[in-house]
């Protein structure tokens, strides 16, 4: 198991060897990923956090939301929780759709329990964090979301955004008193409806697509996608030479752009 960024970094993509990060192979499926995070150039910290574990073909990534260190602290505890939680108990290759959903949706509660009680105790303004999760196995992928952190798949030249997001200006977009165009300069398009640790319960959502060879997915948080378009995503990650190379350029490219937030990329390529 490998895990990464549970303290701050400005700028970091190390963690593997240049051998293991080229390709790792994992059950039935061969996997090359990368990952790198960044504070931004506006930010004074980096609130991001993400964790990869190749061996249980579980990606994830967590944007923190609360004053000081408060949505830094949700974050990583996030992504410490689900790991150890994997790692003691994991899912057992046989498990079927129903399985791995509720699998996933007892973790999520779990830390969202955590998290909730943690900000009660410690953080009256308020401490949470969003969350995406992925895990990989045979030729279907399973996401989870809860508030505005992606998942895009990328798949012969066309890119496809899995997750929804959690938005208020989201919730104008389909109700259709908006357009996407109009809600990306919203004033309030950074308006987050669901995170984990906000309220005592929390909903994610759950969608299972198929993967085949040459899927790239890409787990990002707002200060990726707001930078860089969609297509732009697409066209960057298509064209990279590896993951690796795939992350840091597309977070040079939002940092080239502004980089008004923090920046986070995790790419998997199948």
């Amino acid at each position: 198991m490998y895990e990464f960024n549970l303290m701050s970094a400005h700028s970091v993509s190390i963690g593997l060897s240049d051998a293991e990060f080229a390709s790792r192979f994992s059950g039935r499926i061969m996997l090359e990923f990368g990952f790198r995070s960044d504070t931004g150039r506006v930010r004074d910290i980096n609130q991001d956090a993400f964790f990869v574990m190749p061996d249980e073909r579980i990606f994830l990534v967590a944007d923190g939301v609360g004053g000081h260190n408060d949505g830094e602290l949700a974050s990583r505890t996030v992504m410490a929780d689900i790991a150890e939680y994997a790692k003691d108990t994991p899912l057992p290759e046989e498990a079927d759709d129903e399985t791995v959903k509720n699998y996933f949706e007892n973790v999520i509660r779990s830390v969202n329990t955590h998290i909730y009680d943690m900000a009660r105790k410690n953080a009256p303004g308020g401490m949470a964090t969003t969350l995406v999760s992925l895990y990989l196995k045979g030729a279907k992928a399973y996401a989870a979301n809860v508030g505005d952190s992606r998942i895009y798949q990328i798949r012969d030249g066309g890119i496809t955004q899995i997750t929804e997001d959690h938005t208020y200006v989201n919730s104008l977009v389909k109700e259709g008193i908006i357009t996407k165009e109009q809600g990306k300069t919203h004033p309030d398009r950074n308006m987050i409806t669901r995170a984990i640790g906000a309220e005592k319960d929390v909903r994610p959502d759950f969608f299972i697509f198929d993967i085949k060879e040459g899927d790239i997915l890409l787990l990002c948080t707002d200060g990726l996608y707001n930078e860089v378009s969609d297509q732009e995503l697409c066209e960057l990650l298509s064209s990279a030479v590896d993951m690796r190379t795939a992350c840091s350029v597309l977070i040079d490219e939002a940092n080239r752009r502004g980089g008004a937030d923090n920046i986070t990329a995790v790419s998997v390529r199948v």
